[in-house]
């Protein structure tokens, strides 16, 4: 593996910006320079990347994606969605269960990582998946090796509804696992859909969605799982927050590496409203709903104080033909993973949040959160998981410049500021776009990720 020194790029780390060299050996950050002093030994044949003009933070870490594979693989895959991860800026992601079959066993889950191997760009790891009847493989995860448990505590979909009171008490008593929650409670939702289906029969219209998966639906599964963890002593990090009022259910007085129970946000819930049904419809139908702008706005503040702590996607691609039906028959999710760090760029050059804070949540929070080993930060020793961003290079989302296997984006036609130029994965250089029009950049498709490692 050759070095790599990336020269003269502002760094954002651990609260700081400025300008320094990173000499990237054998796939690790193997010096960093000081204002006084350059890197000693940089090897005479580096490829040197001049970073004069760009930002260079830690790769992205998205700890909750859904690339679709096994079953689903017509809306994405494992190789599809690290190519859009790593056009990001996003170097390692979590991975969920709810594929076909659902993940519930370890036979199947290391089918996940025998496949990511294969052919994942960027880094990995993946959910077990629990279910009412499974606790006997959830106690049997390795916390090393695998990154969480995933409970849905407000779904339909197939058996990954974990609805029994008892199968919940066990795994929050027992499991030493930290425990993923999506958290929305399904009585709430169904009686509200039958009151908008009695008023508008099967043409509910969009802008009903979080009317029908409502505050309340959200608050009242939160609340429970922040019950649960607290009264066993868990380890809970319950995503995609879309409500102020669940923002009650967590605090910013604890340090992340003390905290036992935590919270997500995902980057639909942080850029659009509610108003946006009204143009963008089943485009933006995601499970927790876009709520209202006040919902936005307080979860973006929320973000900004540590009342949550890590920022996300839930990157959940569906293909145009499934979205385009109407809205009892549209499913929710919709891609993200290829413009989240992009769009929190342009909530910094609106100024509605800090580079320095963006770094925090989408970098070190994810890695301190999960206990990831050696990634999330600058540091020398680390792995050299990098992207060189420009924060003044204007670009257009359309469908030429897209990487999602389902080829469509809520972001079409937004125009960002920030673009990213360059990602690194374990030292090796696997997404450049240097160009200066909206080309979508070349991929070093001959590089593979990592499986992810933790310190539990």
């Amino acid at each position: 593996m050759s070095s790599i020194l990336i020269k003269s790029g502002s760094i954002v780390n651990e609260g700081k910006i400025f300008r320094a060299d990173i000499l990237i050996s054998d796939g690790r950050i193997a010096g960093i320079s000081n204002p006084n002093a350059s890197i000693e030994d940089v090897p005479q044949n580096a490829t040197i990347i001049d970073a004069s003009d760009c930002h260079v933070l830690p790769g992205v870490i998205d700890d909750q994606v859904h690339f679709r594979e096994p079953g689903l693989t017509h809306k994405e895959d494992v190789y599809s969605g690290s190519k859009a991860a790593v056009a990001g800026g996003v170097t390692s992601y979590m991975e969920m269960p709810n594929t076909i079959p659902n993940v519930f066993t370890h036979e199947l889950l290391e089918e996940k990582y025998s496949r990511a191997a294969a052919c994942s760009l960027a880094n990995y790891s993946f959910y077990l998946g629990a279910s009412n009847e499974n606790l006997d493989e959830i106690l049997s995860v390795d916390p090393n090796k695998v990154c969480g448990i995933k409970i849905f505590m407000g779904s339909s979909t197939g058996n990954m509804l974990v609805d029994n009171q008892e199968s919940l008490k066990n795994i929050f008593s027992q499991s030493k696992m930290l425990i993923a929650t999506h958290c929305e409670d399904e009585e709430t939702i169904q009686t509200n859909l039958k009151q908008y289906q009695n008023k508008y029969g099967t043409n509910i219209p969009f802008d009903c969605h979080p009317l029908i998966r409502s505050e309340e639906a959200c608050y009242r599964s939160s609340s429970l799982a922040v019950e649960l963890a607290a009264k066993h002593g868990a380890r809970l990090h319950v995503l995609h927050i879309s409500t102020e009022k669940e923002l009650a259910l967590f605090n910013n007085s604890t340090p992340l590496k003390d905290k036992k129970i935590t919270a997500e946000a995902c980057i639909h819930h942080l850029w659009f409203d509610d108003s946006a049904y009204q143009t963008k419809g089943s485009h933006i139908k995601w499970n927790p709903a876009i709520k209202t702008t006040r919902d936005r706005d307080c979860i973006l503040q929320a973000v900004k104080d540590n009342t949550i702590d890590v920022i996300a996607t839930d990157h959940a691609p569906h293909t145009l033909e499934e979205k385009s039906n109407p809205y009892l028959h549209a499913p929710s999710g919709g891609p993200l993973i290829q413009h989240s760090l992009v769009a929190m760029l342009e909530l910094c050059h609106e100024g509605k949040i800090t580079l320095e804070k963006l770094c925090d949540k989408m970098c070190h929070a994810p890695a301190d959160c999960f206990h990831i080993k050696e990634r999330g930060y600058i540091k020398e020793g680390y792995w050299a998981d990098l992207v060189i961003v420009n924060t003044q290079e204007p670009w257009t989302v359309n469908q030429s410049n897209l990487h999602y296997k389902c080829g469509w984006s809520p972001f079409e036609g937004q125009q960002f500021h920030g673009k990213v130029k360059y990602t690194f994965v374990n030292g090796n250089l696997v997404y450049q776009n240097d160009k200066e029009n909206n080309e979508p950049g070349f991929f070093n498709e001959a590089i593979k990720g990592q499986r992810l490692a933790f310190n539990p």
